[in-house]
């Protein structure tokens, strides 16, 4: 039975957590926005998944940055500084006295609209800002078992009919990727750019690993992963090569080692792709857990998040 990289078991000390809109905390079951809120009519706005790992959260600066670079790019005005934002982010945190095993989703919207339609100027609103944070961490087990993909014909477009660098919340081409991987039994979607290069996946980056170099697509046609750019500055500072290139799925049908990337859950191993198990094309067993330089990477991603969380900017 395929499974979402998402599902875990249902924490009951989310049911009580503090939520904030716009700088004001509500319990759970209060938090609401407006049904004229840009993000509900429109899916405009930008997001961040962030991890709280031991009272701060790793990698903060680089997901702040791009939260506002993607702002920029769509003409948004997120309302409050860099600094202002990371406060409010804690002071949610520190409001449901959290300190690890917290996944945080951090949107921001263009704001509540006059009327639903989608002409940016008949926003009435500053922009809303929501921080939802939640105990939840990926599940040990999903690391054993490894993950399976399935090609899907839904493709990362070209930047001139929707960017895919932008972490807009307009995600229905992702989204109908992800029911097409689900229908097929296989637990996440993979994704081809234009040309009929590998991509991304439907919610989180791919690499592979052949001959003992790893790589990953050339990034054009994916969010500006930070878990990616880390994995691959983790290779290089380890020795390990790698490579950002285009590639086909005779290279991924043939890799040693296949893995995903995220924020959530860090790096998953992959162990079957369309139908083809993950392993040397000499090689006639059975897939048996991630291979060495996923391992090695995964243990060396987790001391990173631990050396380089903050609680600032």
């Amino acid at each position: 039975m395929s499974q979402s990289l998402h599902e875990v078991k249902i924490d009951p000390r989310n049911a009580d957590i503090l939520i904030s809109i716009n700088g004001t905390l509500y319990p759970r079951d209060k938090a609401m926005v407006s049904v004229f809120d840009s993000g509900f009519i429109l899916g405009d706005g930008v997001w961040e998944g962030l991890r709280l790992v031991e009272g701060g959260v790793p990698f903060l600066y680089a997901h702040v940055e791009r939260l506002y670079e993607g702002a920029k790019a769509i003409f948004m005005d997120v309302g409050i500084s860099p600094d202002e934002l990371v406060k409010r982010l804690f002071a949610c945190i520190d409001a449901n006295k959290m300190q690890d095993g917290v996944h945080i989703r951090l949107m921001v919207t263009r704001g509540v609209k006059a009327t639903p339609y989608q002409d940016p100027r008949v926003t009435i609103s500053p922009a809303t800002i929501v921080i939802i944070p939640e105990y939840k961490t990926p599940s040990p087990e999903k690391f054993e078992r490894g993950m399976t993909l399935h090609t899907v014909n839904v493709r990362r477009g070209a930047p001139d009919v929707q960017d895919q660098k932008l972490n807009s919340h307009s995600k229905l081409n992702c989204i109908t990727a992800c029911v097409q991987a689900m229908n097929a039994g296989a637990d996440e979607a993979l994704m081809l750019d234009p040309l009929g290069f590998v991509a991304t996946c439907n919610s989180t980056h791919f690499f592979i690993v052949r001959r003992g170099e790893v790589w990953t697509s050339s990034g054009q046609y994916c969010i500006p992963g930070i878990t990616r750019g880390n994995m691959i500055r983790l290779c290089k500072d380890n020795g390990i090569p790698v490579f950002e290139k285009q590639f086909s799925l005779y290279d991924v049908y043939g890799a040693d080692e296949a893995f995903v990337t995220g924020t959530f859950a860090g790096l998953i191993p992959v162990r079957e792709i369309d139908g083809r198990p993950v392993r040397h094309p000499l090689s006639t067993e059975a897939w048996k857990g991630a291979g060495p330089i996923s391992k090695k990477l995964s243990s060396l991603y987790k001391s990173l998040c631990i050396r380089e969380k903050t609680r600032s900017l």
